[in-house]
């Protein structure tokens, strides 16, 4: 995040920072990977706020935002196990292209590269 803010573009990058009753319960970010590809960066929501479509609607802000941007690709990683975010990855288009197995937070994970084909 810190070569987010200090090589932020307003014309290639934006974040979206989502409230529930005055307290923030979910945010997103599209980052410059390459000229032609963005990358979707940390797709946060709060359990207190999951359920309500959130998720979705701030995947779609980011897939709107890169498409006017002009990127060609929008590319995500994520974990196997968070199945709910997976879930809308594939529900907006996006298609699995990687998984590689590693070892994070204690336990051995399973990887996942996704795109989405702008």
């Amino acid at each position: 995040m810190s070569d987010f803010i200090k090589n932020f573009n307003s014309e290639r990058e934006c974040s979206w920072i989502a409230e529930l009753n005055g307290e923030i319960v979910g945010c997103i970010f599209v980052a410059a990977d390459s000229e032609s590809i963005a990358k979707l960066r940390l797709l946060l929501v709060d359990p207190k706020a999951r359920g309500l479509g959130l998720g979705s609607h701030l995947v779609e802000e980011c897939i709107t935002f890169a498409r006017r941007a002009g990127y060609t690709k929008l590319v995500l990683w994520t974990n196997s196990i968070l199945k709910e975010a997976r879930h809308i990855y594939k529900k907006k288009g996006f298609t699995l292209a990687v998984q590689e197995n590693h070892h994070s937070f204690g336990q051995d994970l399973i990887g996942e590269t996704w795109e989405l084909v702008l």
